[in-house]
C-alpha cells in the first residue's frame, strides 16, 4: 500500500525557561451609560500595558479570554469526530477539554477511541510547564500519514491526570475534525493546537503578533 505523507512540522522541544507567560488582569469598566465593558488587559515587567478587547460572548457562548492560566481541564459530552485520509477515524463523546487563557479549547480523546493501527509511535519529544512532557505520535488514515500530528502526556503533571491515557491532535493536519457536527477551524500558529467553533470567541493567540500573550 502507498501512503501520502503529511509532515507537520513544529518545534520539538519547548521548556519553560524559553517561554514567556504573562499575567492576565481584568479589568472591569462600570460606564455611567451603556453597558459594562470587560477589558482584558496583559502585564509584562518592564512593557506598558497592552489591552485587548474581545467581543462579549453571546449565548452559549464562551470567551478564551475567561480561560484560566494554569490551565483547566474539563470533561464535555460533546461528540467528537475526526477524518483523514477519507476515512473516519474517531467518534466519541468521551473527551475532556483543556482551556487556557487566549487559546481556544484543546481536546483529549481516549486512545482507545482511534479506530486500531491510526496511531503509531513519532519521534520528539516537548515540555509543557503545567501539564509535563509529551510525546508524539503520527495518525494514519486510509493511505494518508499525517506525521507528528498527535500528542500525549504519558506521565501528567499533578493537577493533568485526567489526560492520563488520552491524545490530542492538530486538527490543520486532519481532513476535517467536528465538534457535534460543527467543522473545527485551527489555531494558528505551528506549535497550537487549540479548536475553533462558533462556541469560542476570540482574539485568539497564535496569529503574528500574538505571542505574547
Amino acid at each position: 500500500m502507498t501512503f501520502a505523507t503529511r509532515v507537520f512540522q513544529r518545534p520539538s522541544t519547548m521548556t519553560a525557561a524559553s517561554t514567556t507567560y504573562m499575567n492576565l488582569s481584568i479589568r472591569v469598566v462600570a460606564l455611567n451609560t451603556g453597558p459594562v465593558v470587560r477589558r482584558p488587559t496583559r502585564k509584562v515587567l518592564g512593557v506598558p500595558r497592552s489591552p485587548v478587547e474581545p467581543p462579549l460572548p453571546g449565548p452559549g457562548q464562551e470567551s478564551v479570554w475567561d480561560y484560566p492560566r494554569p490551565p483547566r481541564v474539563d470533561a464535555t459530552n460533546d461528540r467528537i469526530v475526526i477524518e483523514l485520509g477519507g476515512t473516519m477515524i474517531v467518534d466519541t463523546s468521551d473527551a475532556v477539554r483543556v482551556l487556557e487563557t487566549s487559546h481556544p479549547p484543546v481536546y483529549y480523546l481516549p486512545r482507545h477511541a482511534f479506530v486500531p493501527g491510526s496511531l503509531e509511535p513519532a519521534d520528539g519529544r516537548s515540555f509543557c510547564e503545567f501539564k509535563g512532557a509529551a510525546g508524539y505520535l503520527t495518525v494514519i488514515g486510509g493511505t494518508v500519514r499525517a506525521e507528528r500530528a498527535a500528542w500525549f502526556y504519558q506521565q501528567p503533571s499533578r493537577g493533568f491526570e485526567a489526560l492520563q491515557g488520552r491524545v490530542a491532535v492538530y486538527p490543520a493536519a486532519m481532513d476535517r475534525c467536528l465538534v457535534d457536527g460543527e467543522v473545527v477551524r485551527s489555531q494558528e500558529g505551528d506549535f497550537y493546537g487549540g479548536w475553533i467553533t462558533s462556541k469560542v470567541v476570540g482574539p485568539f493567540k497564535g496569529s503574528p503578533g500574538t505571542h505574547g500573550w
